[in-house]
């Protein structure tokens, strides 16, 4: 590392490039710089140098010097704090945007001095001592707004142990990301139509089967099935459909049919539609541009249709 890539800012505040591997805290990648505290500790130094010099008291300069060797002493241990540290990234489970991606980190403490105080930092802190031989497993989390790839960012670890007058500093950037699935619509549809065959099937559903879902009236239609909350809310005269045991329709969810002004509202009404059939244990097909999944169901299954959603 050349003087110029050693002095940049950027270092100090974001890290070095991403990393997959551990990464081991040394003289390299550890800032050091004096808080407020130790700011002030400085200039009670200072006042004590001046009042010895101005009245040549020999104890005021020997507790100004005691005082200053502290201070630089104290640099080393604040060092030490985080030296010899091995932070290694863990595994992120996907979630919905809007919902917070938690993203593991595991720290190693190889050596023989137990580390106290010690504070990991993403969007928000964490507190955690860590005794001798031993590791710690800390979740960070990062607020999600939209869909897609969630990369963690900066992760900092510091502490300001053992007397608070030198923050000691780590920046420290992984490649760690999470797949981040479109937010669900809120409002409950039904699911897109199927053959008029399959839905003449659906016409006689008991009705204390499962529950999965709304259609347009047909004729035919039992009345106790019709959902009426739904018309007194002025969304027309739509059918309860029930999933029962003698049940083997599938359906298909197509990008084509699900309604919205935009592309993401369109994609929240099939992430909406892919969750509901899967609740309720419905064999589902899906299909968006590029890709087409035949009907099945399942966490596999659920999952690569989600992922088919966020990376859209």
């Amino acid at each position: 590392m050349n003087l110029k890539q050693r002095f940049r800012l950027s270092r100090f505040i974001s890290g070095e490039k991403s990393v997959d591997t551990p990464v081991t805290l040394n003289h390299r990648r550890i800032f050091i710089l004096p808080t407020q505290r130790g700011l002030g500790f400085v200039l009670l130094i200072a006042v004590l140098l001046l009042i010895a010099f101005v009245y040549n008291n020999n104890l005021a300069y020997m507790l100004a010097f005691l005082l200053g060797s502290v201070f630089f002493v104290t640099i080393l241990h604040s060092y030490k704090a985080l030296a010899g540290l091995v932070l290694q990234k863990g595994r992120s489970q996907p979630v919905f945007a809007g919902e917070a991606a938690g993203f593991t980190i595991h720290i190693d403490n190889p050596t023989g001095l137990e580390r106290r105080h010690v504070q990991i930092a993403l969007q928000d802190s964490q507190s955690l001592s860590i005794p001798a031989h031993s590791t710690a497993h800390v979740t960070l989390y990062s607020l999600t707004e939209k869909r897609g790839l969630h990369s963690a960012g900066t992760v900092t670890l510091f502490s300001t142990f053992p007397l608070g007058l030198f923050r000691a500093w780590s920046p420290i950037r992984f490649n760690l990301t999470v797949v981040v699935y479109p937010k669900p619509a809120p409002v409950e549809m039904p699911f897109p139509l199927a053959s008029s065959a399959q839905d003449r099937q659906g016409l006689n559903r008991n009705s204390g089967d499962d529950f999965y879902g709304l259609k347009p009236y047909q004729s035919g239609d039992s009345i106790k099935h019709i959902h009426w909350k739904a018309f007194a809310k002025g969304l027309g005269v739509l059918s309860k459909q029930y999933a029962g045991e003698n049940s083997a329709e599938d359906i298909r969810l197509d990008y084509e049919l699900a309604p919205g002004h935009n592309v993401e509202e369109r994609l929240s009404r099939l992430c909406r539609w892919v969750s509901d059939a899967e609740r309720a244990g419905i064999r589902y097909g899906f299909t968006v541009p590029g890709l087409t999944l035949a009907p099945d169901n399942g966490p596999a299954h659920y999952r690569k249709c989600l992922e088919a959603l966020a990376l859209f």
